[in-house]
């Protein structure tokens, strides 16, 4: 038995993997969140971006100096990295005694035996599914479910098609036994590359599979990201309008507003189409919260183009936003674009792009003000002094949070209702009396 300790780098669907990477560990193994005191350290990284790959990179040469000084004995990379440039890392990055890609976490305790017989192995495979639903989960209350991998929409400036290979969903039958594994969760996530093309695949739908786990006694509530606008179906609003376990929010990744721009990124939709789209969502769902992200300085981004962008986000008035600087990335349709925006102006329309969407987000969170809001606890902060929570309209760990004082007795997950008396940044403030 060795002491394992695993770093997870990148996003929630890496998460996932992650946790289901413990759950083989365990099974001859003891984990450890001290990485002083593992014997493996397992990195499971994120190669989306150049930023990612830097990140990641930079854990690797950290994980290498901890080896060199005896701190830990054996060190396995896993996920994007790997299974994007083990082949060329392979033979840089001696002191790693293993390299597996996204589809091969099953091999981890064969691999561990293997390097602590002397031998260095790279046994990255294609991209496929993990056949298996057991988890350990890294997250309380709440958790995410993978509903799919890979992507089959070719955007021009992404890489995960090249990574994660084409878009495969999970069996319903699969995600209902793995739901069910997590056991009490007041609210399971559901993500994706793009969670509104589930079942393209395998003959189902994504409104099929809510109404599967909403029968589901141990989930709470349900929150859908990553559902790419093309795809956002009448059937889908229904669904959420009507399914009381359904939480009234939705994440669509735009990623631009212009026209000109979003057919260079190979986006299908248009300004006029997301506009339509969010209005219709606002009109059939009251109160709904949407989300996007969006990508400025992208090549061929004018400055009309910028100024479309700009005037969508008045229009659109989306609860939350997340903005992000072009990353050119070799290998990507997008690499060879003419019209190059300098990073300089990238930098600058970013801080604009905040800008405007700071103005709308306090006026949208200037409305609670005096209301009294549904909260779910999680936690408390000892540098505010105050409890925290989400509310409905808060995703974890991407979107803003409701503080509040109390005199009364509060525990994890439970369900509060506070009067907000004030907000900051992103962030609601209040009390319950």
């Amino acid at each position: 038995m060795k002491k394992i300790g695993v770093i997870s780098l990148g996003c929630d669907k890496n998460r996932v993997d992650t946790e289901k990477a413990l759950a083989v560990l365990v099974k001859k193994h003891q984990l450890t969140n001290d990485i002083y005191n593992a014997n493996v350290l397992i990195i499971n990284t994120c190669a989306f971006l150049e930023s990612a790959r830097k990140e990641a990179v930079e854990e690797i040469l950290s994980a290498i100096e901890l080896k060199n000084s005896s701190v830990i004995e054996k060190i396995i990379v896993t996920g994007c990295l790997s299974q994007k440039f083990a082949n060329e890392i392979f033979d840089e990055l001696i002191e790693v005694d293993a390299f597996l890609g996204i589809s091969d976490y099953q091999k981890l305790l064969e691999v561990i035996d293997d390097i602590y017989q002397g031998k260095r192995v790279n046994l990255v495979s294609s991209p496929k599914n993990e056949e298996f639903t057991d988890r350990v989960l890294t997250t309380k209350g709440y958790a995410y479910l993978k509903i799919a991998d890979g992507c089959s929409n070719h955007c021009t400036y992404c890489l995960i098609p090249s990574i994660r290979g084409k878009y495969r969903s999970i069996s319903p039958e699969k995600l209902i036994k793995e739901a069910l594994s997590l056991g009490e969760v007041y609210e399971l996530i559901l993500v994706a590359q793009d969670v509104t093309k589930y079942g393209v695949d395998i003959d189902f739908n994504l409104v099929s599979l809510i109404k599967e786990l909403s029968k589901l006694e141990n989930i709470g509530s349900i929150r859908l990201l990553y559902c790419y606008p093309e795809s956002i179906t009448d059937e889908l609003i229904e669904e959420i309008k009507t399914n009381d376990k359904v939480i009234k929010y939705i994440d669509i990744p735009m990623q631009h507003a212009d026209d000109k721009v979003l057919k260079l990124m190979g986006r299908k939709g248009t300004l006029k189409s997301y506009l339509s789209l969010i209005n219709k969502l606002k009109e059939r769902i009251p109160n709904i919260a949407i989300r996007s992200t969006f990508i400025t300085g992208f090549s061929g981004e004018t400055e009309d183009a910028f100024t479309n962008l700009c005037e969508f986000l008045k229009k659109a008035k989306l609860f939350n936003v997340g903005f992000f600087k072009y990353s050119r990335e070799e290998g990507t349709p997008s690499y060879k674009l003419p019209n190059k925006v300098p990073e300089r102006e990238k930098n600058k329309r970013l801080k604009a792009l905040y800008s405007v969407q700071k103005e709308i987000s306090d006026e949208i969170l200037s409305n609670y003000l005096n209301k009294t809001i549904e909260v779910r606890v999680e936690g408390y902060d000892d540098y505010k002094e105050m409890y925290f929570g989400r509310a409905y309209f808060n995703a974890p760990n991407i979107d803003g949070q409701v503080f509040f004082m109390t005199d009364k007795n509060v525990n994890f997950g439970d369900k509060v209702s506070v009067k907000v008396n004030g907000f900051e940044k992103y962030d609601l403030y209040g009390e319950i009396k």
